[in-house]
């Protein structure tokens, strides 16, 4: 049997509710793995072996009471600092906020709990998880454990670090422009962007957010397998009123057409070669198991990216003199550049914002009526060097430029899942599939054919 860090979050539910090992004994081998690799990586922030080991063992005494222990029982499970965990401060990579205790736990949190999962710790961000790097003058920076001059993602790079790693088997982390997929794409692992409204999520240690992040920001899981992210899906799903998003739609929506778009360069966008193979390669794997694939151009992106930032900027701004306060370096640089390539809205210009996103949402809605799937590129380029967003203008620019389905499908609440297909030259690549409004059923079983036909991705050499 493969160490137990390196095996799958449901072969490890499997093994401790069949009593073949315990849940603590589960946690002990991955707070271990924490122990050794960690500290370079800082994947994890805050941790709390005490803690980790009573839930383990409240797992355990449950399975021997003869009571259900959950489809989590007793899997290794991290949460990312910006949501609420009761007694933990929700940092968001902030020293503003590192005193900030939550006082109950967010819904996801409550649902993974609820499942079984064994949380053994909280992964990094960047301030304000405004990147698509992990670094902040707080917790510092995480490396990626594939290559540790890329960066792992962000701002979930901290909780794909440590999937990578097999620091826990499935990762939560959030998603408002990329926040969950890049990371995944980053640090060659698997990660869902679920439609909004499928997985419930709400601070009681802050404000409700402005409508920007209403509409466009979700949690989702990351995990080493299409297996382990439907898992994951599931257990984060369930409902909490304190959610008003929240949607009780089945998970599984039934039947589909087995047809899929692939587009290289939607919009034009541009894209390096070994992306563009990585699209092709996945394209097909879905034809040889039978899938009709279409090379056709996507609806509108870039105009669903200039809507993203629009909202995205309008919330950023309310927050300026907070951000200035803060006055995290990169944040600084990332906030001035993202401002000015987004200009300040008035209340119409809101309005004209919001009535757009409605009429490209249908455009999009329509087309996954004729296609199911969308098969695109993660990112335009390979994972980027550490710190090059802040490192010039220009490389700033490239990379906005190469994050465009990134920052576009948030506005259209879709769903999107990151998957890996393997390496070029010492970086991961990976490909994105988008599909309808709750249809991460459809996505699931399109990635379940790219990764039988890539290979499913394995804990990182350390």
């Amino acid at each position: 049997m493969r160490e137990l860090w390196a095996q799958s979050a449901t072969e490890i539910a499997a093994l401790v509710r069949a009593g073949r090992v315990s849940a603590e004994e589960v946690t002990m081998v991955h707070l271990d793995r924490i122990a050794r690799f960690n500290p370079e990586l800082n994947a994890i922030v805050q941790e709390f072996p005490e803690e980790a080991m009573a839930e383990a063992r409240a797992v355990d005494a449950k399975i021997a009471r003869g009571e259900e222990a959950g489809p989590l029982a007793g899997v290794p499970v991290t949460i990312k600092v910006n949501v609420d965990q009761t007694g933990h401060a929700t940092t968001n990579g902030l020293r503003l906020q590192k005193d900030q205790i939550a006082s109950q736990d967010n819904p996801v949190v409550a649902n993974l709990r609820k499942a079984g999962a064994v949380i053994v710790g909280r992964t990094n961000t960047p301030a304000f998880s405004m990147r698509w790097f992990t670094n902040n003058s707080l917790h510092g920076q995480t490396l990626n454990p594939r290559n540790r001059a890329l960066t792992p993602g962000g701002s979930s790079g901290g909780a794909g670090a440590a999937v990578a790693a097999g620091l826990c088997a499935i990762a939560h982390g959030t998603d408002i422009a990329g926040s969950v997929r890049y990371p995944a794409y980053a640090c060659g692992v698997q990660g869902l962007r679920p439609t909004l409204g499928r997985i419930p999520a709400w601070n009681s240690s802050a404000p409700d957010r402005l409508i920007g992040a209403q509409i466009m920001a979700v949690s989702g899981p990351l995990a080493r397998s299409i297996a382990d992210v439907r898992l994951g899906l599931e257990a984060m799903s369930a409902g909490d009123y304190r959610d008003p998003w929240w949607s009780p739609v089945p998970l599984d929506m039934g039947a589909f057409p087995r047809r899929a778009a692939v587009c290289v360069a939607p919009e034009g966008m541009v894209v390096e070669d070994s992306v563009a193979q990585a699209v092709l390669q996945a394209a097909e794997a879905l034809r040889a198991a039978g899938w009709q694939v279409d090379e056709v151009d996507t609806p509108p992106v870039r105009q669903a990216a200039d809507i993203n930032a629009k909202l995205w900027m309008a919330e950023s701004r309310a927050a300026a003199a907070v951000i200035a306060r803060e006055d995290d370096p990169d944040a600084n640089i990332v906030f001035a550049r993202m401002t000015a390539d987004s200009p300040e809205m008035d209340l119409a210009a809101l309005m004209t914002a919001l009535q757009d996103r409605v009429g490209v949402v249908r455009e999009w809605l329509a087309f996954l009526e004729t296609y199911p799937v969308v098969l695109c590129p993660v990112s335009g380029m390979l994972p980027f060097a550490q710190q090059s967003d802040v490192a010039s203008q220009a490389e700033f620019d490239a990379i906005m430029e190469a994050q465009l389905m990134q920052r576009a499908l948030p506005t259209l609440g879709l769903p999107g899942l990151s998957v890996a297909t393997g390496e070029v030259d010492g970086a991961p690549v990976g490909v994105q599939l988008i599909g309808s409004k709750f249809r991460e059923d459809v996505l699931l079983a399109a990635g379940e054919v790219i990764e039988a036909a890539c290979g499913v991705p394995v804990v990182a050499g350390l």
